[in-house]
């Protein structure tokens, strides 16, 4: 029997919360299967522990990690602690070091949730939104001078390679092909930012010549926020630099119903270093502690690590027993309008799991 290792980090807030129902969920998902195990290594990296030592991870942390299947990432960032600080110190560290380039958020309403859309109850809406996850606005290169003068000085350098952006077109164009519609929007700005968002225009236009079968078309960021709204169903795949994608996907989640059930899968397509899969919700410290936690995400996201790792049917079977707890308005938390906890969601889930008979 296949064992797969598992790297998990639930880090802050409520992702100590959501990680703990994922493990209980993915152990109870093995059982049903019966064809893997999972071991689960967990790493108590993040606010706490930079708390104790000035590091959000430790020194050898990446090496500790290297090795696994894959990553259980559950959230940074705490308020007395820098935003920078966190997000630099463990998931960019994870991300960039383990060239994590294609992050891949999906979208879809999950049956038993509302759209905040008008007319809007499923599958005109149904997105995965990939995004540059390794360059672009979040390269990291910039500083400061002149400190605390009057005329200092900070820049952001946003670093777009040829290579960089040739490998995230060739993945949107190849997720977009191996979807029912074949159909890709790529977005830019490339009216305001006439260098790094021209040379993103025309690379995607040159691996588009390689996809005849796959429709594509191009998008203003800011248009596409009308787009999503106005005409959901207008779209399918789409593709984005870091800061747009990272922007475009939280509204996604919103129009969805709650941004308590996305998922997020980032991904080393050549599989030469582990992926991480983690929720976007963030820590989320103002229900931290009260058992509320929208758990959903972490489960979409254990089935995108499922199926990453080759175990299909064991992906599908999960999202099934989720649907079916979405359905029922008794398990809808907070974030979706109701009063059901963090426990009684994932009990609910694993039920559904061992009462399938299929």
């Amino acid at each position: 029997m296949q064992t797969f290792r598992i790297a998990t980090i639930p880090g802050d807030g409520i992702g100590k919360e959501v990680v703990a129902a994922g493990v209980e969920v993915l152990e109870a998902i093995a059982r049903r299967d019966g064809r893997f195990e999972m071991s689960f290594d967990f790493f108590d990296w993040g606010s706490d522990h930079y708390r104790r030592s000035g590091r959000m991870m430790p020194d050898d942390g990446l090496s500790r990690i290297k090795d696994h299947d894959a990553i259980l990432f559950g959230a940074v960032g705490a308020p007395e602690v820098p935003d920078h600080v966190t997000l630099w110190g463990l998931r960019l560290a994870i991300c960039q070091s383990f060239d994590q380039y294609a992050n891949v958020r999906p979208t879809r309403i999950l049956p038993g949730i509302t759209s905040p859309l008008r007319g809007v109850a499923g599958g005109e809406l149904d997105w995965v939104i990939v995004r540059e996850n390794s360059e672009g606005e979040y390269a990291g290169q910039g500083g400061r001078t002149h400190r605390g003068l009057p005329d200092e000085i900070a820049t952001e350098v946003a670093i777009f390679t040829r290579s960089g952006v040739e490998r995230i077109m060739r993945f949107a164009f190849e997720l977009a092909r191996s979807r029912p519609r074949k159909l890709l929007t790529v977005v830019t700005k490339s009216n305001a930012q006439r260098h790094g968002m021209v040379l993103w225009d025309e690379i995607a236009a040159q691996v588009a010549a390689n996809y005849p079968d796959v429709t594509w078309d191009k998008m203003l960021v800011d248009a596409m926020t009308v787009r999503m709204t106005l005409q959901p169903q207008s779209l399918d795949t789409i593709v984005a630099t870091n800061l747009h994608a990272d922007i475009l996907s939280d509204l996604a989640a919103a129009l969805a119903g709650s941004i308590g059930i996305a998922p997020t899968a980032n991904l080393n397509p050549e599989r030469k270093f582990p992926s991480m899969f983690e929720p976007i919700h963030g820590s989320a410290f103002d229900i931290t502690g009260k058992g509320v936690a929208n758990p959903i995400a972490t489960f979409w996201t254990a089935s995108l690590m499922l199926g990453h790792l080759g175990q299909g049917d064991a992906a599908a079977r999960l999202m099934r027993a989720v649907e079916r707890i979405t359905r029922d308005t008794a398990f809808h938390t907070p974030d979706l309008g109701g009063r059901a906890t963090t426990r009684s969601v994932t009990d609910a889930v694993i039920d559904a799991i061992n009462g399938e008979n299929i």
